[in-house]
């Protein structure tokens, strides 16, 4: 028995760093590493997980492994240039950050009344567009973490088609250089508008489809309802956002509450959870409030759509890259930190600026995968060590994201 305490000591010191010891272990408790290399944690994310038996005492998220350094690349470089340094962030939505980033340098040099409106719809078309893209990923991955493999290759397939229209906008699948500073990488292709509405109607049928195989399937239902619970209050104190605050019941999206680009020019609704199959806050209720975000999108696409067809459609004249400054020199020094609604929440950038230069003196950026993350040790105790897949699954975070 010692000898074999002696071999587990050894193995436990290799893997650090470790939070907890085989020293402070209860009668009964044992130390468990899910990941970094696990498809189930979405990246490279180890979670060192203190078991009784099957259930969850304490869970310590090790992040780390995929730091990208994002925050000095973005202090050395101008700031049109960091355009494809924040796509590789949130790499599911790279339209959204791009456009956060975007309208908080406009910001800076004072020309956010400058930007034409039919730039401003074109950036909220292809955002919506990505949000649902990126939507899929988490539901149809979700889907399969916990054994559903049908709704996964469908969402696969209807986000092909997104990534096809936005590969023909901008000739990227995923990282997009799209969205400048100042406006487009290039207008709409003639013809965009049409395929896109056909899209959208294709769509439609197929979002009821998921709500029969997956959301009301009663397997999803019993793997995820009551199962990881973030209450209201948790929720706010940790800071959590998107999917994670509104799927505890806060009508909180920034489209709405800051009122950024042509958002309060749209439509919509704020979906929230309800604990429609278990309790307010549950897995459920953050897959729940996705799949109604992606119904709201597509509100918003046609919406979009038809401005750009009727007040807003294209000239002859019309360039893209007209308000684009040539040289971004700020005046004086400036601290301002712009946020905006991506897929998974608030993504905020902070920014200091030295006078007469085009790089920022600093840049932090607030990620919203990397605080929802900091929940999960709450929503984790006390759940058996299978639902933690289906817990970390409903999180939604991009480790790009978390390790910037």
């Amino acid at each position: 028995m010692e000898r074999t305490s002696t071999i587990y000591q050894d193995y436990l010191l290799q893997s650090e760093p470790n939070k907890f010891s085989v020293d402070n272990l209860k009668a009964g408790e044992m130390i468990v590493n899910m990941g970094p290399q696990h498809p189930s944690t979405h990246g490279v994310l180890r979670l060192e997980v203190v078991t009784d038996g099957e259930i969850i005492q304490e869970v310590v998220p090790h992040i780390g492994y995929l730091h990208r350094c994002f925050e000095k690349h973005a202090e050395n470089m101008a700031y049109n240039q960091t355009i494809p340094y924040v796509d590789r962030m949130d790499y599911l939505a790279a339209m959204n950050s791009e456009h956060v980033w975007a309208m908080g340098v406009e910001k800076l040099l004072g020309i956010t009344d400058q930007i034409p409106k039919r730039v401003e719809y074109i950036r909220v078309l292809v955002t919506e567009l990505n949000r649902i893209a990126s939507h899929f990923v988490a539901i149809g991955t979700y889907a399969i973490d916990i054994g559903a493999f049908t709704p996964f290759l469908w969402l696969l397939r209807d986000r092909e088609h997104i990534q096809r229209l936005l590969e023909w906008v901008c000739g990227a699948r995923m990282l997009y250089n799209y969205i400048w500073v100042g406006g487009l990488y290039y207008d709409l292709p003639i013809g965009f508008e049409e395929r896109c509405r056909e899209f959208i109607t294709y769509l439609q049928p197929k979002l009821d489809e998921l709500d029969t195989i997956l959301l009301t399937n009663k397997i999803f239902v019993d793997r995820t309802a009551n199962v990881g619970v973030l209450p209201l209050d948790v929720a706010i104190n940790y800071g959590c956002s998107g999917p994670m605050l509104r799927g505890s019941g806060l009508k909180h999206d920034l489209r709405r509450v800051a009122g950024y680009s042509v958002y309060p020019e749209l439509e919509f609704e704020v979906p929230i959870g309800q604990g429609l199959a278990g309790t307010t806050g549950d897995c459920w209720d953050r897959n729940y409030v996705r799949a109604l975000e992606c119904r709201e999108s597509v509100k918003i696409i046609s919406q979009c759509l038809d401005r750009l067809q009727s007040d807003y459609k294209r000239t002859p004249g019309f360039d893209p890259q007209a308000a684009c400054p040539k040289k971004m020199r700020m005046t004086g020094t400036q601290e301002l930190y712009f946020r905006g609604e991506t897929p998974r929440g608030e993504l905020g950038f902070f920014f200091r600026t030295t006078d007469r230069s085009d790089m920022p003196f600093r840049v932090k950026g607030r990620a919203p995968s990397f605080v929802n993350l900091s929940v999960l040790p709450e929503i984790s105790r006390g759940a058996m060590v299978a639902d933690l897949i289906a817990i970390v699954g409903s999180v939604d975070i991009v480790l790009g994201e978390v390790d910037r």
